[in-house]
Order: C-alpha cells, then structure tokens, then sequence
C-alpha cells in the first residue's frame, strides 16, 4: 500500500477513536465554557451561551454525566464552569465530586445564564462568553468538538484561527477513503501501528455496555431485547451495542471511544464487531483488523454526510458494523461492498432528533440493518443498482446517501430543530 496513503490511515484512526465522557455536544459545551473560565480567571456571573440548532438538537434531552441527571445546555455549561478540566477535552467533567454536583445545581440558581441559537453557517457551532464585573471572555469552538477557533478576553483576542466553515478541521484528508482502499488497509496494516486506539475501543465500550445491560438505564432496550429474544450471536451484538447507549444517554460517567465525533456511532460500529468475534473464537489480531475495517467505512459514510444532521449517524456505524462482521467471516471486497449498500438500502433515511434514549434503539435498528446486509451477501443476495438511491458500484451509493443527508435533509433538519425547540418551551 502507497505509504502516503497508510499513514493518512494510521492518522485517522488516531484522531477518530478518542474517548469521551457522555454525549459529546454537551460535552463540548462544557469544554468551552471551562475553558472560558480559565481564560476570564474567576468566577463568571453571567453566563452567555450561543449554539448551533444541532448543538441545541443534540444537548437537550440527553443526561449530562456526573450532575446527577441533569439536562441541557445550562447544565453542560455549569458543569464545565463549576468542575470542568480544560485539559482533559472530551473528558472535561470526569473528575466531578459530590460537592462539585450541589456547587453546579447553586451556581446554576445564582448566576445568570442565557441561550440563543447561532445563526451561523456551521452545523457545529458554540460560543461562550462570560462575565465578571467589567471583565469577560469569550470561546468559540466550530467544525468539530475540541476545534477551538477563538479566545478572547477584554475584546482582545488571544487565540483567533482562520475558520472556512468546513464541519472538521482535522489533520488527515477523509477523502482518501474508499471501500476497496479501507480493506486493503486492514490486511496489510502493522497491528502495532493502530492497536493502541484499537484495543481502547473494545475496552472502554465494552465496559459501558456490560454497565447497560447490568443496571436500569433509559428505556433498557439492551436489556429487553435479551429478555425477549435471548443471547443467540445475532441479537447479543443488538443488545450489547444498544446497552451502551441506555447507560451512556442516561448518565453513565464511563467513557467510550467516539468514531466521527460521537460514543453511540462509536460504540454501534464496535461492539457487534467485538461480540461476533469473541463467538466465533477468532485470534485478537483478526479482531483488531475487522475493526479497522468498521470504523472506517463508518468513517467514510459520515464524511460525505458531516458530524452533525438530520440524519441518524447509528445507519452508518451500523453498515460499519456489518461489514467489520463479514471481514471477520471471510468477506472481501465484493462481499463488503454488498453488505454496506444492502444495509444502505434498509435503513437510510432515519431521521436525527437529538441525544436521547431512544437512541439506544434506532442503534439496535442499524446494526439489525448491518447484519442483515451481511447475512444476504452471505446468501448471494443484493439489492440492485437503479433501485431507489442505489448505484452500481459501492463508491457511486455512498456518494447519493452523503448528498440525501446533507442536502436534502437540511429542510427536514430545520424543521426538526423547530418542532424540538417549540416542545421545550411547552415543558417549562
């Protein structure tokens, strides 16, 4: 393989798989505002807080961890305040202690908190200002969760990166990714190239699933779907994959490892992978290979799509997930391309309505989308170019998938952010 193109590999996987404490839009909200506390010195007491409709999206009905159940954007942002570690990014508020937690409920009673939706261009969009007698300052973070492209203080700025719009600003070109490329990848790569983040993956996410599928969290869809319909491989993957999601969406302060900036696609296109491979007795290296093949075909399906949008980011991990689970049976090229397009041609078009638990079973949905991709490219059977969005050709469907979602959704996304932010102000 062109060495050009391995290392570009080397290098997404290094900057995709990163672990993260809960959802990662609040936790990039907390991340900013502590952030804009270190940068003001003190306590803020006021608190301006401007996202994006999908921030919004995203931040609303989902449990920030380590607050005791809290939700929303003025709980991710005092916790980031109150407790939030700067340094530790995605893992802002993993070291909140109980008095930490009665701190974040009094801050939030005594200090003034605005929020507003940015009218910008960019889908990932959060700025925090905050203010403390005649002193403020203010943190932009744009494109992607630790992307921070502004720091000001006093109107003078300390950090102010050149920022074009693009939803990622990260080092490796995703361009580079295809189906045939991604496989040539995985047999070939160096195991002690990528088994650092590789092994993290199947650690952290299987610890959160097992925690998910132990204890009452969110709907316990991992936890029904093993009571209804048992512990054969097929639905073990579904419940262990959805049982991370019950814990995550609901609270759980264990981390995950996030493939295209989220913990649910990250763990949607490892965990199946890890529970078919454990069943079938496969040797760890075979493993970490089917992963790589996952989490970058999950990878290349969300790039064409963004980080953020109407459509559900679970259908891409789960054709991922599908075809990490027929490299570990075997398939190559022509069989993964079958299984990511047959999957593609189930599921596409589920729609994105915020962090929440039910997320945990449109994750269940995706991977059952995935496995039965697989299981029909197994049995020679596919669904054809020219039928709907489908092309001859893997590269060419994908592309049309990436153009639905990002295009042609972007009405149905407004509207989502609509009808969510009317339902809000019906709650409160």
């Amino acid at each position: 393989m062109d060495k050009c193109l391995y290392d570009g590999y080397v290098k997404i996987l290094e900057e995709e798989l990163l672990p993260a404490m809960g959802c990662t839009e609040p936790i990039s909200v907390a991340y900013a505002a502590a952030l804009s506390r270190d940068t003001l010195g003190a306590l803020p007491e006021k608190v301006e807080i401007t996202v994006s409709g999908n921030i919004l999206k995203n931040v609303k009905s989902v449990v920030v961890p380590n607050t005791g159940g809290m939700k929303g954007v003025n709980s991710a942002a005092a916790a980031g305040i109150i407790a939030g570690v700067a340094e530790k990014k995605l893992e802002v508020i993993s070291s909140v202690t109980e008095k930490d937690k009665a701190n974040i409920v009094a801050y939030l009673d005594n200090a003034e908190f605005t929020v507003e939706q940015s009218h910008s261009d960019c889908v990932f969009d959060i700025s925090v200002r905050v203010t403390k007698g005649n002193d403020s300052a203010l943190v932009r973070i744009a494109g992607h969760h630790t992307n921070v492209v502004l720091i000001e203080k006093n109107g003078k700025d300390i950090l102010n990166v050149n920022f074009d719009g693009e939803e990622t600003a990260c080092c490796a070109d995703r361009k580079l990714l295809s189906v045939d490329k991604i496989l040539e990848f995985a047999d070939c790569v160096n195991i002690a190239d990528v088994e650092g983040v590789i092994k993290r993956q199947i650690a952290y996410n299987m610890a959160i699933a097992e925690e998910g599928l132990k204890n009452d969290y969110g709907a316990k869809v991992g936890k029904v779907l093993l009571k209804s319909f048992g512990e054969g491989v097929h639905n073990l993957a579904k419940a262990t994959a959805a049982a991370g999601s019950d814990a995550r969406m609901n609270g759980c302060s264990l981390p995950v490892v996030i493939v295209s900036g989220s913990g649910n696609q990250g763990m949607t296109a490892s965990l199946p992978v890890i529970v078919y491979a454990r069943r079938l007795g496969v040797g760890e290296e075979k493993l970490i290979r089917a992963l790589i093949v996952s989490d970058l075909i999950t990878v290349h399906l969300k790039t064409g799509i963004g980080r953020l949008s109407a459509y559900c980011g679970a259908v891409s991990a789960g054709c991922g997930a599908g075809a990490g689970v027929c490299y570990l049976y075997g398939g190559g090229y022509g069989e993964v391309s079958r299984t990511v397009v047959n999957a593609l041609a189930i599921n596409s078009g589920v729609i994105c309505d915020g962090a929440k638990s039910s997320c945990a079973g449109k994750i269940a949905s995706a991977v059952e989308a995935g496995l039965l991709g697989f299981e029909m490219s197994r049995n020679g059977s596919g669904f054809a170019g020219g039928d709907g969005i489908l092309e001859d050709g893997v590269e060419s469907t994908i592309d049309n998938v990436g153009d639905i979602a990002r295009v042609g959704m972007r009405e149905t996304d407004e509207e989502i952010i609509r009808l969510m932010i009317k339902n809000a102000k019906k709650t409160r």
